[in-house]
């Protein structure tokens, strides 16, 4: 089935509109919306909902190095919710750039380029629903108080001394309070090249920054729990 592909927005005014027109969608809803087949399950739908809600919501960065609304400096998170309404795994936000690591600075960093303004869409993704009858439900846009953006600085601060050590094989996901590191690779055959601790070239896991579940969470509260 040929997929329909939204016109970008021109304003975040017509992108929270857009957003309005999603909230409430089934899964089967915004597959017709789209005018794309609904995948048979989850375990073959990897990355399928961030591909349509993409679509509906005019996204036009695809896999360019800017936010998915390039215009409105937004980028749009899909956040999947476990049956408590809770996010239920760490949200990926961007690749590493291993033998980039000592040009950068946090502020020139992609990944907090990429969190100065985010669009997050959580979604119903409990097993208890059927797939296609899962929800969709209100967006958020978000950009990081001053407290949100120290704790991320000081991960990533902490992190890039490991990488930049050379150390990136002893980081793990228990590194950083809401900034972690995870391999980011389809198998464990997917490598790419790292200096290691003695400055000589490596082979390693390609890695990515995520963010904690218990930080995204926290961005729900923020939005809707009374203050």
């Amino acid at each position: 089935m040929a997929s329909k592909h939204t016109a970008a927005p021109a304003s975040v005014e017509e992108l929270l509109e857009n957003c309005r027109k999603l909230a409430g969608l089934t899964l089967a809803e915004l597959a017709r919306q789209t005018q794309t087949d609904l995948p048979f399950s989850p375990i073959h739908a990897k990355g399928w909902v961030g591909q349509q809600v993409e679509k509906f919501l005019g996204a036009s960065a695809g896999s360019k190095a800017e936010p998915d609304f390039p215009n409105l400096g937004i980028e749009l998170k899909t956040l999947p919710l476990n049956a408590n309404g809770q996010p239920q795994e760490s949200t990926y936000v961007c690749h590493i750039q291993l033998m980039a690591l000592k040009k950068q600075s946090w502020s020139q960093a992609w990944v907090n380029k990429i969190l100065q303004r985010v669009l997050w869409l959580p979604y119903e993704a409990s097993k208890k629903i059927e797939y296609g009858k899962r929800k969709i439900g209100h967006a958020i846009l978000w950009q990081p108080d001053p407290r949100q953006a120290r704790q991320l600085q000081q991960d990533w601060e902490e992190i890039m001394d490991k990488l930049c050590m050379g150390e990136q094989q002893q980081l793990s996901a228990h590194h950083g309070q809401v900034l972690q590191v995870r391999p980011k690779a389809a198998n464990a055959r997917s490598l790419t090249q790292a200096y290691d601790e003695n400055g000589q070239l490596c082979q390693t896991l390609p890695l990515g920054f995520y963010l904690r579940p218990d930080f995204t969470r926290s961005i729900i509260e923020q939005r809707y729990l009374p203050r």
